[in-house]
């Protein structure tokens, strides 16, 4: 099969591929800037940064980058609105939230000729998007990265989903290699988002040890823990990921109210900056179910290399 372009409002992407937003300065500039130099949709992650930080962050990738740049802001976040406005000030291409659904995201979009992409996890929420004026929708299941809206395979959803909208739907979950691009497109999909792969990537901005777990991780090294945010999420097994489980990880030391409902249990901001870092005992290693899958760390012009090689007519 040949990768059709992928059209959301008037943003043309050459390949039909989006680069997940991970947060906690994971997909920054250099990340989302190589993604759009590549013909896909490049994403800053914008959660635990300041509006200054964003707009500069913003501004970087447009001087490495003339593609297209989105961001992606969770709602459970504090400084949502801050966030979201200093993005469409900054002129982002596209905006990107999940984590919560926030009503409010369309008005702004559609005062600042933004197109809004809420990530859903059913039917009736993607409906309710498109109503409120989404330009598409990211379908996602309980097999993705980071915060999960439902326990549902990624799969499953997309296909309950894919032709019962009138905007383009995106699969994202569990997508890490051509083959599973592949198979998406086979249930309907307009366009894949992928955050695991690119965790694994040179421009991501995590340590070398980070990524070099995400490649000695096998798919039943993941497991699910209880974010204090209040949903589930998927992570590699780990030291600290193990206390969580358990109930025993400690409660925050100094505790900035970066989300607007946490259980403080214990600080999942703090633990996903340790993992960043590559502190093994320390972190919370977000990753999608599919992380058996990623080899070996590519640059990002390499991912892209192996989805044309695969995708050729």
């Amino acid at each position: 099969m040949r990768l059709p372009e992928l059209k959301i409002a008037d943003l043309k992407a050459k390949l039909p591929i989006i680069q997940g937003g991970m947060a906690i300065r994971v997909s920054m500039a250099e990340l989302a800037a190589a993604v759009a130099n590549e013909g896909g949709i490049g994403v800053i992650g914008a959660s635990v940064m300041t509006p200054e930080e964003l707009k500069s962050e913003i501004k970087k990738a447009r001087k490495l980058s003339d593609g297209i740049i989105g961001v992606n802001i969770m709602f459970a976040a504090t400084g949502f609105s801050e966030l979201l406005k200093a993005s469409v000030e900054a002129g982002i291409d596209c905006i990107i939230s999940g984590a919560g659904f926030s009503r409010d995201m369309f008005g702004v979009g559609k005062e600042y000729n933004t197109p809004v992409i809420p990530i859903v996890s059913s039917l009736k929420l993607a409906r309710i998007s498109q109503k409120l004026g989404a330009s598409a929708v990211v379908v996602e299941g309980g097999n993705a990265g980071g915060h999960l809206g439902s326990d549902e395979n990624s799969f499953d959803l997309i296909k309950k989903v894919a032709g019962k909208v009138d905007i383009p739907v995106i699969g994202a979950g569990e997508a890490v290699t051509p083959a599973d691009i592949e198979s998406m497109f086979k249930l309907g999909v307009d366009g894949v988002q992928m955050g695991t792969r690119f965790l694994a990537s040179k421009e991501a901005s995590v340590s070398e040890k980070f990524k070099e777990l995400c490649v000695k991780a096998s798919n039943d090294d993941v497991v699910k823990i209880m974010s204090s945010v209040g949903y589930k999420a998927n992570a590699i097994k780990t030291r600290f990921s193990e206390l969580i489980q358990a109930g025993e990880a400690p409660p925050p030391a100094n505790c900035t109210d970066c989300l607007k409902s946490c259980t403080k249990k214990f600080c999942i901001k703090d633990a996903l900056i340790n993992a960043r870092k590559g502190d093994l005992d320390n972190g919370v290693f977000f990753t999608g179910a599919g992380i058996g899958r990623v080899k070996e760390i590519l640059s990002t012009k390499e991912i892209f290399q192996e989805i044309k090689n695969y995708f050729k007519d």
